[in-house]
């Protein structure tokens, strides 16, 4: 911030806000009579459960005024952290980049095994609310059969029957041309939603209920 205050040419400018939690309560307050009667907040990112203590502030505070929350995350976090959220949770969306570990270090920088754990563990939870576990299908990365076939085992394992299946996009390339990265995707085309039917084969073949992008139920 102290760079786009002193630019003098006005090039730089901030590409968020910072709220408190108050402040982004009297927002929700004010826009709440627009909601349908499913209506409520969505936490994304980024991973939100990094801002550990602002989000569970904002998780709590929404659940004491009957506001549903919704939490995407990567569940790479600390169990702790998870265990101190989730009673304020309604719906969790939940990434899976790959189902080998080796592999998914690879392309994340990190290995699965924390979030295949923790995936478990709230499988197992008493928690009355609803986990969607998600593949954002990259081509050449995840998008073999065989991963496929691995993922649906372990959906199957925890005892879950849904998945949502996303086609790779480049939405993100600005974000990374913004803070001077190479965006490795550069030149890989959108994938069209029709491409993904032979992965969610192998997960209808398995009765879970696999919905393609934006085609679903929630």
């Amino acid at each position: 911030m102290d760079c786009i205050e002193v630019c003098y040419t006005g090039a730089l400018q901030p590409s968020g806000k910072w709220y408190t939690v108050d402040e982004l309560m009297r927002v929700f307050s004010r826009d709440r009579c627009y909601w349908g009667p499913q209506g409520g907040i969505t936490l994304t990112g980024g991973e939100p459960l990094m801002q550990k203590e602002f989000v569970l502030d904002l998780l709590e505070r929404c659940h004491t005024a009957y506001i549903a929350a919704c939490v995407e995350t990567s569940a790479y976090v600390p169990r702790t952290v998870l265990r101190a959220a989730l009673p304020y949770i309604d719906w969790l969306f939940i990434d899976i980049k790959h189902m080998d570990s080796a592999r998914h270090l690879e392309g994340t920088g990190v290995s699965n095994q924390l979030i295949l754990d923790n995936i478990r563990w709230i499988a197992t939870a008493d928690w009355p609310g609803r986990m969607v576990l998600r593949m954002p299908v990259v081509p050449g990365f995840n998008d073999s059969l065989d991963n496929a076939e691995a993922t649906a085992a372990f959906v199957t394992e925890i005892g879950q029957n849904e998945i949502n299946l996303l086609p790779f996009h480049r939405l993100g390339a600005s974000k990374y041309e913004q803070l001077g990265m190479t965006y490795a995707y550069a030149e890989q085309p959108a994938l069209a939603q029709a491409t993904l039917e032979p992965l969610a084969a192998v997960y209808r073949q398995r009765a879970i209920n696999c919905h393609l992008g934006a085609d679903t139920p929630f």
